[in-house]
């Protein structure tokens, strides 16, 4: 249940927030080249993310008309398959206050209704954003953010009763605690274009005051790329749960079903949601006796000379053709058995 803390590599999760003019597009763009390139940007802001072309070597995909969170969803799927290491997003206040946006779509659901019930529209427009901050937080690719600011105001009650309206500061134009999803947070300032961190997991910039360079992207990429690979990680907790099963035996006949499950010919060729998946299943064997005794009794139906091969497929350096005359073989009934019983079991 427990297991040592440590730190694993991971992608960059920064926002940049500040009031027009602070400069969050180019400081965006100045960490991004710290970081490495390739580099895509979403511009929401009437084509100034082409501003800097002649200063940094990017790709641009604007967003005009509708601010839709599935507008931003679609350009960071399309900027992962296409291959880049750092997206910006340019500016993601867009998706909450912009034409289309969350605000927009919780009114108009209100707007729909006999009640004008604002809850009931809540309740619709909340996933859509929700679905869009899980894109951001589980893709593969380092992320930037520009977020815009505003005044932020409250009421309330003095010592006499009285009702004032005190001045907190500047405030995100976005939905309140989205800070707390960001690896780090900084705040810009329009005199001198001055960062400072509200938020730091990295402890690089607490208490410091310092205009965003290349450099700063190279300090974070130097963090990120320092502790486990999560890939391996991964793989050893599945191992691990193999063993509180009391799958030793069977761990051949188990690698040969997940890689006829995914079409892969490695270990290191599985993804991190797949992991996760082969690690659902196996915690839900692990909760219910019934369906680990039918999970084991599918994993020796594997013949024997089979699971003697499929050792094989530990090595990251197996060729697919290796793996193909065992996929192809005897196995492949037992092998579909076993994913169409995790598609029921999971």
């Amino acid at each position: 249940m427990f297991r040592k803390a440590e730190r694993k590599k991971a992608k960059l999760r920064l926002a940049i927030a500040g009031p027009s003019g602070s400069g969050k597009t180019y400081s965006a763009l100045r960490i991004a080249t710290g970081l490495g390139g390739p580099i895509a940007l979403i511009d929401t802001e009437r084509g100034s993310g082409d501003l800097y072309s002649d200063a940094f070597e990017y790709d641009i995909s604007p967003i005009n008309d509708s601010f839709a969170p599935e507008e931003y969803i679609k350009r960071i799927n399309a900027a992962e398959q296409t291959g880049y290491n750092v997206l910006i997003i340019d500016s993601l206040s867009h998706a909450w206050a912009g034409v289309g946006g969350i605000l927009d779509i919780k009114d108009h659901i209100a707007k729909s209704t006999r009640t004008q019930n604002d809850f009931a529209a809540w309740r619709e427009a909340t996933p859509k954003h929700n679905e869009l901050v899980d894109t951001i937080l589980k893709s593969c690719l380092h992320l930037i953010v520009t977020l815009r600011t505003k005044t932020g105001y409250e009421i309330a009650q003095d010592d006499r009763g009285k009702t004032r309206v005190q001045k907190l500061g500047l405030a995100f134009v976005q939905r309140e605690g989205l800070e707390y999803e960001f690896t780090v947070v900084l705040d810009l300032s329009i005199d001198g274009h001055t960062a400072t961190s509200t938020k730091d997991r990295t402890r690089l910039f607490d208490g410091k005051y310092f205009t965003p360079t290349e450099e700063t992207g190279r300090q974070l990429l130097s963090w990120l790329t320092t502790g486990a690979d999560p890939h391996a990680a991964a793989i050893s907790d599945v191992t691990g749960i193999l063993g509180s099963l009391n799958l030793h035996e069977l761990s051949d006949a188990y690698w040969l079903y997940v890689s006829r499950k995914y079409g892969i010919s490695s270990v290191t060729d599985l993804t991190q949601q797949q992991l996760l998946e082969q690690s659902t299943i196996l915690q839900q064997c692990h909760r219910s006796p019934e369906r680990l005794e039918q999970f084991r009794q599918l994993l020796s139906n594997t013949p024997p000379q089979t699971q003697r091969c499929c050792h094989r497929l530990h090595c990251p350096t197996i060729a697919k053709n290796e793996l193909g005359p065992i996929l192809n073989g005897r196995t492949s009934n037992v092998s579909d058995r076993l994913t169409k019983w995790s598609r029921v079991h999971i």
